[in-house]
């Protein structure tokens, strides 16, 4: 089911996540919902704040972007990034390391903003995918930025944190605009 994505403004992105102590058949369901959703707003990352929960869980497919290539190594050796998608991360924990890196970023929950982000380039990851088991990767690349940017969420960071000043000024009136269109929105859902 294609849920709705929360938008800058609604106080459930700035909650941090609830750990997921079992996977049950509501957290199954969720993570079929998260993909379906992110698919059909051309995403490559939700975090399930995005979609109103407050818990550790967050997906992510790279695999349709083309031009802004991934890293992975598995236990120390580069592997397919294709073969791991899609990726569930529940409870991640991640060590982020390298040089930082300057690359453009969106979130579905901010429609039509983009701006550029400096993150560590590469990122240590272990969390329990959606089976419940534990997995551990390094990622490099579009799928380095994408989970961290996911972490953020899962934390209640949101991109627009990591902005340079001169980028959130320059976006100051669409930022405000969407803050203002989602108060209105959860007025009248409320």
């Amino acid at each position: 089911m294609i849920l709705p994505i929360r938008t800058f403004g609604d106080p459930v992105l700035r909650h941090k996540g609830a750990r997921i102590d079992k996977i049950t058949s509501a957290i199954q369901k969720l993570i079929e919902d998260l993909f379906e959703t992110m698919y059909a707003a051309a995403g490559v990352g939700l975090a399930a704040q995005q979609v109103g929960q407050e818990l550790q869980l967050a997906v992510i497919d790279v695999r349709a972007v083309k031009d802004r290539p991934s890293t992975l190594e598995l236990e120390g050796k580069p592997a397919d990034v294709h073969s791991f998608m899609p990726l569930v991360l529940i409870n991640p924990e991640i060590r982020p390391s390298g040089e930082p890196s300057t690359g453009p970023e969106g979130c579905l929950s901010f429609p039509e903003i983009y701006a550029d982000i400096t993150r560590p380039e590469s990122v240590e990851v272990t969390a329990l995918n959606g089976n419940g088991e534990r997995i551990g990767f390094k990622a490099g690349g579009l799928l380095s930025r994408a989970i961290q940017h996911e972490v953020d969420h899962l934390n209640g960071i949101l991109f627009i944190d990591r902005m340079s000043t001169v980028d959130k000024k320059s976006l100051k009136a669409e930022l405000e605009s969407l803050q203002e269109t989602t108060r209105v929105d959860l007025k009248k859902s409320g």
